[in-house]
Protein backbone atom coordinates (compact mmCIF):
# COMPACT_ATOMS: atom_id res chain seq x y z
CA UNK A 1 0.00 0.00 0.00
CA UNK A 2 1.26 3.20 -0.92
CA UNK A 3 0.90 6.56 0.63
CA UNK A 4 -1.37 9.49 -1.15
CA UNK A 5 -0.75 13.15 -1.13
CA UNK A 6 -3.77 15.14 -0.49
CA UNK A 7 -3.58 18.69 -1.25
CA UNK A 8 -5.99 21.48 -0.99
CA UNK A 9 -6.41 23.48 -3.64
CA UNK A 10 -9.75 25.79 -3.06
CA UNK A 11 -11.64 26.73 -0.15
CA UNK A 12 -15.08 28.22 -1.30
CA UNK A 13 -18.12 29.72 -0.34
CA UNK A 14 -21.36 29.69 -2.21
CA UNK A 15 -22.41 33.34 -1.63
CA UNK A 16 -25.80 32.74 -3.13
CA UNK A 17 -26.43 29.47 -1.12
CA UNK A 18 -24.99 30.73 1.83
CA UNK A 19 -27.40 33.97 1.78
CA UNK A 20 -30.31 31.57 1.52
CA UNK A 21 -30.02 28.73 3.67
CA UNK A 22 -26.50 29.74 5.88
CA UNK A 23 -26.01 31.06 9.66
CA UNK A 24 -24.93 35.03 9.04
CA UNK A 25 -21.11 35.34 9.27
CA UNK A 26 -21.12 31.54 7.46
CA UNK A 27 -17.59 32.04 5.80
CA UNK A 28 -15.03 29.30 4.03
CA UNK A 29 -14.54 25.96 5.90
CA UNK A 30 -12.57 27.16 9.01
CA UNK A 31 -10.90 23.74 9.28
CA UNK A 32 -9.15 23.47 6.04
CA UNK A 33 -6.92 25.90 3.93
CA UNK A 34 -5.47 26.41 0.41
CA UNK A 35 -1.74 25.27 0.40
CA UNK A 36 -2.61 22.70 3.43
CA UNK A 37 -0.93 18.82 2.23
CA UNK A 38 -1.55 15.77 4.14
CA UNK A 39 -0.94 12.57 3.24
CA UNK A 40 -3.13 9.30 3.97
CA UNK A 41 -3.53 5.48 3.18
CA UNK A 42 -5.69 3.62 5.36
CA UNK A 43 -6.94 5.78 7.59
CA UNK A 44 -7.77 9.49 7.70
CA UNK A 45 -4.76 12.15 8.32
CA UNK A 46 -4.43 13.68 11.27
CA UNK A 47 -6.25 17.31 11.55
CA UNK A 48 -8.04 16.44 8.36
CA UNK A 49 -11.98 17.30 8.51
CA UNK A 50 -14.03 13.67 9.45
CA UNK A 51 -16.92 14.99 6.58
CA UNK A 52 -14.45 16.27 4.23
CA UNK A 53 -12.47 12.01 5.39
CA UNK A 54 -15.86 10.30 4.13
CA UNK A 55 -16.42 12.32 0.78
CA UNK A 56 -12.63 11.09 -0.52
CA UNK A 57 -11.72 8.24 1.15
CA UNK A 58 -12.62 5.59 -0.98
CA UNK A 59 -10.41 7.33 -3.85
CA UNK A 60 -7.65 7.67 -1.27
CA UNK A 61 -8.07 3.47 -1.01
CA UNK A 62 -8.35 3.20 -4.90
CA UNK A 63 -4.94 5.27 -5.52
CA UNK A 64 -3.40 3.84 -2.53
CA UNK A 65 -4.33 0.70 -3.70
CA UNK A 66 -2.83 0.78 -6.87
CA UNK A 67 -5.15 2.54 -8.94
CA UNK A 68 -2.31 5.45 -9.51
CA UNK A 69 -0.96 4.20 -12.62
CA UNK A 70 -4.33 4.23 -14.39
CA UNK A 71 -7.11 6.48 -15.29
CA UNK A 72 -10.05 7.28 -12.92
CA UNK A 73 -13.42 6.44 -14.84
CA UNK A 74 -12.23 5.20 -18.52
CA UNK A 75 -10.86 8.57 -18.54
CA UNK A 76 -13.71 10.32 -18.96
CA UNK A 77 -12.85 12.58 -15.83
CA UNK A 78 -9.35 13.17 -14.64
CA UNK A 79 -6.55 13.09 -18.05
CA UNK A 80 -3.64 12.64 -15.40
CA UNK A 81 -2.75 8.81 -13.96
CA UNK A 82 -2.97 8.76 -10.62
CA UNK A 83 -5.09 12.14 -9.86
CA UNK A 84 -8.18 12.46 -8.53
CA UNK A 85 -9.45 16.11 -8.17
CA UNK A 86 -12.43 15.75 -5.52
CA UNK A 87 -14.19 18.22 -3.22
CA UNK A 88 -16.15 17.90 0.50
CA UNK A 89 -19.98 17.38 0.69
CA UNK A 90 -20.81 21.00 2.17
CA UNK A 91 -22.71 22.63 -0.46
CA UNK A 92 -22.18 26.23 0.99
CA UNK A 93 -18.22 26.18 1.65
CA UNK A 94 -16.79 23.41 -0.13
CA UNK A 95 -13.59 22.09 -0.48
CA UNK A 96 -11.78 21.36 -3.28
CA UNK A 97 -8.80 18.54 -2.99
CA UNK A 98 -6.08 16.75 -5.33
CA UNK A 99 -5.46 13.09 -4.57
CA UNK A 100 -1.98 11.80 -6.25
CA UNK A 101 -0.48 8.29 -5.59
CA UNK A 102 2.75 8.40 -4.35
CA UNK A 103 5.68 5.59 -4.68
CA UNK A 104 6.03 6.41 -0.73
CA UNK A 105 5.06 3.02 1.22
CA UNK A 106 2.64 3.21 4.05
CA UNK A 107 3.01 2.22 7.28
CA UNK A 108 0.82 0.50 9.40
CA UNK A 109 0.83 1.40 12.76
CA UNK A 110 -1.28 -0.39 14.67
CA UNK A 111 -1.45 -4.21 15.79
CA UNK A 112 -4.35 -6.05 13.49
CA UNK A 113 -6.38 -7.88 15.79
CA UNK A 114 -6.56 -11.74 15.90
Amino acid sequence: MKKVKITILKTMLNVELAKEYGVDGLTVCPMMKEGQVFFADYAKPEGFCDEAWKAIYQYVFALAHGMGKELFYYGDWIKKPGVAICSCNDGLRPVIMKLEATEDEAEINYTPVR
